[in-house]
């Protein structure tokens, strides 16, 4: 009985259509199906990060009728599970030869050579709208997912780019600005909240206030109209009681850190003249500050930033 050939396909997998079945079944049907899976952070080094994570991704696959192996692929390079694994064939979409994936492409059919190796091209599926899929993302979005995002960039990007928004429409402009060069695509992953732009925004000085009313109503625009993570200038937090109720109130709402300064006193922006009334906060009020913020959190990848401006002083 002949040895049954090896199959294997790399597969970014974020939101599958019948292009993908369709290779995986025209393989399946031939041999033994090694899937990999490409990771956030080789994903995220060509286009956005993807909607699902790792193993959601992973999960799914394995679930396939018809593949019998999954494994992550850690670059969009094939190199280093082609050499581990030296499958029989490389099966693809013929999607891939231009573009990003060329070189790539080029590449998987030096490797296979080495050892007797084919690469299977199935002709691209029609009818799938890679357009449309997308759209699929930009419905909307929860708070869990959007709170989760920002710690998944952190972890997949060597830079994570970050914007700030005071309102509805510069929440936009973060969320839709998209360049491509090189064909690869740049955009910013997250924006970034202050009370500075907010106050400067409507002509009044930058004064840290216990209530939080106007600040959450510009947040809830910016969340209405976005899907991306969202980082809050929290000022110095307050007094540790205001600070736990904001750290449950932003991850309640969907915010993914809240960044504190180690300074206490009033404080007020250039347009109102450049008095100095802070002073750099007591180490121990400030360590105590962040603890009971963290205790007060549920959802784990809410993230409290501390900004230690006395190290620049």
């Amino acid at each position: 009985m002949a040895e049954e050939k090896r199959f294997y396909r790399g597969m970014a997998v974020d939101l599958i259509h019948k292009g993908h079945l369709n290779i995986i079944n025209e393989a399946a049907k031939l041999g033994k199906v090694t899937v990999g899976v490409l990771t956030d952070k080789a994903i995220a080094s060509y286009k956005k990060l993807p909607f699902l994570d790792y193993e959601h991704r992973k999960t799914i696959i394995e679930n396939i009728k018809g593949v019998d192996n999954v494994i992550p692929q850690y670059t969009l390079d094939y190199t280093e599970n082609l050499l581990k694994l030296k499958p029989d064939y490389v099966i693809h979409g013929d999607n891939w030869k231009e573009g990003i994936q060329k070189p790539i492409r080029e590449k998987v059919i030096g490797l296979l050579k080495q050892w007797g190796g084919e690469l299977i091209e199935i002709p691209y599926t029609t009818g799938v709208s890679s357009v449309e899929l997308k759209s699929l993302r930009e419905i909307g979005t929860t708070p869990e997912i959007r709170i989760k995002k920002l710690k998944r960039l952190i972890g997949s990007k060597p830079i994570v780019r970050v914007l700030e928004a005071h309102n509805g429409l510069t929440g936009l402009i973060v969320e839709n600005t998209l360049i491509k060069e090189n064909n690869l695509e740049k955009e910013f992953d997250a924006m970034w909240i202050s009370s500075l732009t907010e106050a400067t925004a409507k002509g009044k000085p930058d004064i840290e206030l216990p209530d939080l009313s106007s600040r959450l109503n510009v947040l809830n625009d910016i969340l209405e109209a976005t899907t991306k993570p969202i980082i809050y200038d929290g000022d110095t937090g307050g007094h540790i009681e205001h600070f736990i109720y904001l750290v449950r109130t932003l991850e309640r709402l969907g915010v993914s850190a809240v960044i504190i300064e180690d300074k206490v006193g009033l404080k007020r922006n250039s347009l109102f003249g450049n008095e100095v009334f802070q002073q750099q906060e007591e180490v121990s009020r400030f360590a105590e500050k962040i603890i009971e913020g963290k205790r007060s959190q549920i959802i784990k990848d809410f993230m409290i930033i501390a900004r230690i401006e006395s190290l620049v002083l």
